[in-house]
């Protein structure tokens, strides 16, 4: 009997845990109502979930519930806050502010509004012979700023290499200027700490899926009071959400959404301190098995100001070197593993990530990144490196001959 290979690609979606989808159950075949529709008690009830959802995620991120707004995932949540804040805000001025290692939900609506007269300017990060490689130093954004500058956007944490950007201290600079901030946080809500006051971002992107909940759900955070954050809505038609995103809300998944996030959350710490062991162990084991691998992204133990990883705990991005990222995932069968940015896949270029920290492109397409989750066990970690050092081993010996 074959066995499905070992998945080790957490930050491209996880695995929907069985207690989210006991949760969701009902609200399929019994209390299966429009929230929208008060007149019944199905609408009622289906309304009463919706909001007891909000609240709960709310409350997990330091928010007020009616700050946040459901959408379809972080892909939609970057468009509605880029797109939303650059179309409301024109009268301030046409000039947006992100970095070159935004993800490509990020960078694409940008593109397009400076396809409409909008400038952008996209800053550059530590580069990969950095122990703190991909972060973004504060003073950049200052200097960035102009008196033209609606919004700056800059992820929490970055999919491909982990990195945990400043962003209380960016937000202190943008606040005194005057300038939304907004932050794509989907790889970082429910792994890392993530509080709205902490941060005092303005608008925050987040997803279900990247926490073990369900796929088509996500929401983003709208700061509602100093300043309040008015948005052009990018959906309309019946006014769902304060008119903020029209459509019937998708209840199953908020439900969903609000218990992954939950889970995630009583078990923060002890999930990262066992992620990060985990992490270290499959990286020590590659090394000891293999020369020329290259770390991509911050040093493991690599801290910020404030005593805290930099990087998150479950990612791993390295380099091979001499051996093709692509060809290597060719070569075992096993393991479920990326060789760039998931979300990209359509683009068969090397990673646009790893080009920004200044990497080669050849060192770029020899890139493979782990995402360790809940499932995982040290069994998988050391199956792991048994089948990679193998491969690589493999493909070397074909090189050479």
């Amino acid at each position: 009997m074959n066995h499905p290979p070992i998945y080790l690609d957490n930050h491209a979606t996880t695995r929907v845990d069985p207690r989210v989808v006991d949760a969701m159950l009902p609200y399929f075949t019994e209390d299966f109502g429009n929230p929208g529709s008060g007149g019944h008690s199905y609408g009622e009830a289906a309304n009463l979930a919706v909001e007891q959802a909000r609240l709960s995620i709310a409350s997990a991120l330091g928010a007020d519930s009616q700050e946040i707004v459901f959408t379809s995932g972080a892909t939609e949540s970057n468009n509605l806050a880029i797109r939303g804040v650059a179309l409301r805000r024109r009268r301030r001025g046409n000039h947006l502010i992100s970095v070159q290692t935004e993800h490509k939900s990020v960078l694409e609506p940008l593109h397009r509004l400076a396809q409409h007269d909008y400038q952008v300017s996209l800053l550059e990060v530590e580069s990969y012979r950095s122990p703190r490689a991909g972060w973004l130093d504060p003073q950049k954004v200052e200097d960035a700023i102009r008196d033209d500058t609606a919004l700056v956007s800059v992820m929490l944490a970055n999919n491909e290499i982990g990195i945990i950007q400043p962003l209380a201290e960016i937000a202190s600079i943008c606040r005194r200027h005057g300038v939304l901030l907004h932050c794509d946080a989907a790889q970082a809500v429910g792994k890392i700490p993530v509080d709205i006051n902490e941060l005092n971002v303005d608008l925050l992107s987040f997803t279900a899926h990247k926490i073990y909940g369900p796929k088509g759900i996500g929401a983003l955070y709208v700061r509602r009071r100093d300043p309040i954050v008015r948005l052009e809505p990018q959906i309309t038609g019946g006014g769902q959400q304060q008119g903020r995103r029209s459509g019937t809300l998708n209840v199953p998944g908020i439900v969903g959404l609000a218990k992954a996030l939950e889970l995630c959350l009583a078990d923060l710490p002890a999930e990262s301190e066992r992620l990060a062991t985990l992490r270290s162990r499959l990286w020590s084991g590659l090394c000891d098995r293999l020369e020329n691998l290259s770390l991509c992204g911050p040093a493991l133990d690599e801290l910020d100001a404030q005593n805290r990883p930099l990087r998150l705990p479950g990612n791993l991005d390295f380099a091979l070197g001499d051996v093709d990222g692509e060809a290597l995932l060719m070569a075992i069968d096993n393991l479920a593993i990326s060789s760039g940015a998931t979300c990209a896949s359509t683009d068969t270029g090397p990673s646009h990530v790893l080009l920004a920290l200044g990497m080669t492109e050849d060192l770029a397409r020899s890139s493979l990144r782990v995402g360790l989750g809940r499932f995982n066990t040290e069994s998988d970690i050391d199956l792991a490196i048994e089948a990679i050092a193998t491969g690589i081993k493999n493909l070397r010996k074909l090189g050479s001959n």
